[in-house]
């Protein structure tokens, strides 16, 4: 994978795109600067809402690929298990499974890490960090979600920064720790400071009047960050 987890990046996420022109609003962010191309994939059950799956990861990795970028795709899914070599397969270059969906989290880390991609665990806002506590050393990426997942557009929760404060000193050095719902410029360098280094948009770019502008706003705002 081209793209190192350790280094800060916006991730936009195709979620809040147009599928109706997916190739072009994903061109579109790529063209501006963006390498994590973030895809959220929901199976109804997980979440209440249903979005991709495999064949639409297949579809766009190659022209992510070409252009040096990576797909981080998040499973809001039950038995993620059963999906990850097909995601995998499909060009997937993270991972990310949901603490609370695993029953058997270290042997699914392991699995995605057995495809050659990198492991990735979510948390929902009211799941404690403590819950990693025996699987922290066998990730690449804690993702802290910052809304409850399955809808775009959220509001921010407040006590998520207190929680990637904590969620740095938590984890060990070498895992990156991305934030997903309600990111925006106003809020971009505060989470940067507070422990994250991967930072999900959605709406903040595909909502904005010039997507292209809104990702460098957002991807200067996390570089400048202290």
């Amino acid at each position: 994978m081209s793209v190192v987890l350790s280094e800060r990046l916006v991730a936009p996420s195709i979620l809040s795109a147009d599928f109706g022109r997916l190739d072009a609003d994903m061109a579109t962010v790529i063209d501006a600067g963006a390498r994590l191309i973030h895809v959220d994939v929901m199976d109804g059950h997980f979440v209440p809402v249903i979005t991709l799956g495999p064949a639409v990861v297949k579809a766009i990795a190659p022209a992510v690929h070409e252009r040096g970028g990576a797909l981080d795709v998040h499973l809001m899914i039950e038995h993620p298990e059963r999906f990850v070599d097909a995601f995998a397969t499909a060009g997937a270059d993270a991972i990310t499974v949901h603490q609370e969906a695993c029953v058997h989290l270290h042997r699914t880390l392991a699995q995605i890490r057995e495809t050659g991609a990198q492991a990735g665990v979510a948390l929902n806002p009211a799941t404690p960090l403590e819950t990693l506590a025996e699987a922290r050393e066998y990730t690449d990426l804690v993702l802290i979600m910052s809304v409850d997942p399955g809808f775009g557009g959220q509001r921010f929760i407040a006590g998520s920064l207190d929680k990637l404060r904590r969620a740095r000193a938590y984890l060990p050095a070498a895992v990156a720790i991305e934030v997903d719902g309600g990111v925006s410029l106003d809020n971009a360098a505060t989470l940067v400071e507070a422990g994250a280094n991967l930072l999900v948009a959605g709406n903040s770019v595909y909502g904005a009047a010039d997507p292209a502008l809104a990702f460098r706003a957002l991807a200067a705002a996390v570089a400048s960050a202290g």
